[in-house]
């Protein structure tokens, strides 16, 4: 007569065993949720351009510009524009019209265009990878009818757009196990080598992390480009793939992944089994020496391997533009690392505490030092990675960065909350006395005594003594095998449980562990999320120059219309810069630092809160390189948008533009 566990127990046995799947599962489905809902969102932004959005000029331009926020990668192919029947109008041929501070490219068009309404299409990637795009029209002569339909498609949406992102997800979250998971046997739980559950988890997120790179790679071509699965399989494409920073950040973690692998094979054959052999032969020694030398070496390994992969992400996204890059690299580094040591490793502890039966209360404790460690160091570079990408408190509140950093920071105060309730559990763990031999048994201590090792031991001598009859029904034997590893889990679920302390401290963890993923999932999104810095430097918040009273405005635009001779800087005045009459100048300097003397400068006020402008003014030239005009009526206070237009030559004329604010 066959015995089988207990209803009750096989039903709490499969219960525990599907909550870390279940906190798979929400993982995953909010990734796809933060996937559906932003899908790229650019860092660099298109901030003018030569012709204006909807302009129309009394002749066809040679040539149109387009001015950029932050620097953006173009090829030839990068700026199309289409007449009204939907012919390409120009050269096809990219001009990097770059200086300074100023990011700016454009195409010349063919001569004798013909009055009507032409479309400019254009595409580039921004200099953290993302990728971007946008269309606009302008009239030669008068607005005609176009057969050119302005696009629709995000450049990065769509269904590529869909799995680049869920690929992302992919590779953070195999990124925070994998580290995580390698941290904590070595820094906390060292037996934890041989732990078959343990050994499961890292190299599944070792896997994790290794596709959805690949996926990454190969989707990279369409996902900057066409949008079409298709395209995956373009040799050219990946070619070009391979040729920009993203590609190489993606073929560099590959590499260091082969490494990792490397580490995981030693780190789980011949440490685990050194390991093994200390404990069954006494610690110390020359044996004990050597193991303690192993652990070195690989930690050092470790931690090198990890700060590559790290640095895959810093040299390809929020860090490596913006301010200070050269300090906030290596922060973002310092800061994936922390991350990955504290949630990586509470996952880790939560399959121990699981999965793991024996495991030691010490090896809790010095998870509970190292998060708290990770903790401070998250604290650190998050305060100066939140300055550098908000950089002001209205961008906090205001832009969708600011919002998604304080739901952030939210997040974490909660894990700290949570995590300080573990912590209270570990205290009791230490203090506990031992039970009484006769009831369940309780969890082993760091000296492995306990009954828990005894009911343990009594199995395995049962299993050695006691003959078992294997029937000759293939089925039958599956069935007797099914119910010897319900009797085994029923087993472990008892000595699990046994500790009331030991299951509070479960609990705890897997609170912890649960918001931890929406942690994971929000740090995500707002990697490709436009900085708050950004935002407001684009709408002209944070970058208006302010007016002070009875104080004229006075700001300084470079320019470069493209033709020879065509750079230099153009300063301004408005005096007194307030509601009322203002006088203004303007003084145009070369290159060398020079007057020069345009032969057109053409000024207009625009307010868009009121819809007021663009107000033309013509100032007059009052020496070389100076022009002034008098009586310049601003009849409100805002944020009003100076465009001044400058002609070099014939051909040769654009725009800049600044956001003043008016008291």
């Amino acid at each position: 007569m066959t015995a089988t566990a207990p209803a009750s127990s096989l039903a709490r046995a499969r219960t525990t065993a599907l909550l870390p799947r279940l906190a798979l599962v929400l993982a995953a489905l909010l990734a796809t949720l933060f996937t559906a809902a932003s899908p790229a969102a650019a860092h660099a932004a298109l901030t003018a351009s030569d012709p204006k959005d909807g302009a129309v000029v009394a002749t066809a331009p040679a040539q149109v510009t387009l001015s950029f926020s932050e620097q953006v990668a173009m090829g030839d192919d990068s700026i199309r524009v289409l007449d009204p029947k939907g012919k390409r109008v120009d050269t096809g041929e990219l001009r990097d019209m770059c200086s300074g501070n100023t990011i700016r490219y454009g195409t010349a068009l063919h001569a004798g265009l013909p009055n009507g309404t032409y479309t400019v299409a254009w595409q580039a990637v921004s200099a953290d990878s993302h990728p971007i795009s946008g269309a606009f029209t302008f009239s030669v002569g008068a607005p005609s009818a176009t057969e050119v339909a302005l696009p629709t498609r995000q450049a990065g949406g769509g269904p590529v757009g869909v799995a680049y992102g869920i690929a992302r997800y992919a590779a953070y979250a195999g990124f925070t196990v994998l580290v995580g998971g390698a941290a904590f046997i070595l820094l906390c739980w060292r037996r934890g080598a041989a732990e078959r559950p343990l050994q499961k988890l890292v190299v599944r997120a070792w896997v994790t992390l290794t596709a959805a790179t690949l996926a990454m790679l190969v989707l990279r071509g369409p996902y900057t480009g066409s949008g079409k699965f298709s395209d995956a399989f373009d040799l050219d494409a990946l070619k070009a793939v391979l040729e920009t920073k993203a590609g190489a950040s993606l073929v560099s973690r590959l590499l260091l992944l082969g490494a990792a692998a490397l580490f995981i094979a030693v780190l789980f054959g011949v440490y685990a089994r050194r390991v093994q052999g200390t404990e069954e032969e006494g610690e110390g020694g020359e044996e004990s020496k050597d193991t303690s030398d192993l652990t070195f070496g690989l930690a050092i390994g470790g931690a090198v391997v990890s700060g590559g992969i790290a640095a895959t992400w810093a040299l390809s996204e929020h860090a490596s533009t913006g301010i200070q890059p050269g300090i906030a690299m290596p922060a973002d580094i310092l800061h994936l690392l922390a991350v990955a040591t504290w949630l990586g490793g509470l996952a880790a502890l939560l399959v121990a505490l699981y999965k793991v039966p024996g495991i030691e209360r010490a090896a809790v404790r010095r998870f509970s030092r190292v998060a708290f460690v990770s903790v401070l160091v998250l604290a650190v570079t998050g305060v100066y990675q939140s300055w550098r990408q908000i950089g002001s408190w209205s961008a906090l509140t205001g832009t969708d960065y600011g919002r998604l950093l304080l739901l952030k920071v939210g997040l974490v105060a909660v894990l700290v909350g949570i995590a300080s309730v573990s912590r209270r559990w570990t205290a009791r763990l230490a203090d506990a006395r031992e039970a009484d031999t006769a009831k369940a048994a309780n969890a082993v201590d760091e000296a492995g005594a306990g009954r828990a090792a005894k009911v343990v031991a009594q199995r395995d001598v049962s299993r050695e003594t006691q003959p078992v009859t294997v029937p000759a029904d293939p089925k039958r034997a599956a069935q007797l095998a099914r119910q010897q590893a319900a009797r085994e889990n029923a087993r472990e679920k008892q000595v699990r449980d046994a500790d009331p302390d030991r299951a509070g401290l479960r609990r705890s963890v897997l609170a912890e562990a649960a918001v931890a993923v929406v942690l994971l999932a929000v740090t995500t999104v707002l990697t490709s999320t436009e900085p708050g810095r950004t935002v407001e430097r684009e709408t002209g918040r944070s970058g208006a120059a302010t007016a002070v009273p009875d104080r004229a405005v006075k700001i300084t635009l470079p320019f470069d219309t493209g033709g020879q001779n065509g750079k230099g800087n153009i300063r301004l005045e408005l005096d007194p810069g307030r509601v009322g009459a203002n006088t203004l100048h303007l003084w145009a300097e070369s290159g060398e630092g020079k007057p020069f003397d345009l032969p057109e400068v053409k000024v207009a006020f625009t307010l868009p809160a009121k819809d007021i402008g663009p107000l033309p003014l013509v100032p007059e030239q009052a020496a070389p390189g100076h022009w002034t005009a008098s009586g310049v009526q601003l009849p409100l206070a805002g944020e009003w948008r100076i465009d001044v237009t400058l002609r070099t030559s014939d051909i040769d004329q654009t725009t800049v533009q600044k956001t003043v604010k008016i008291g």
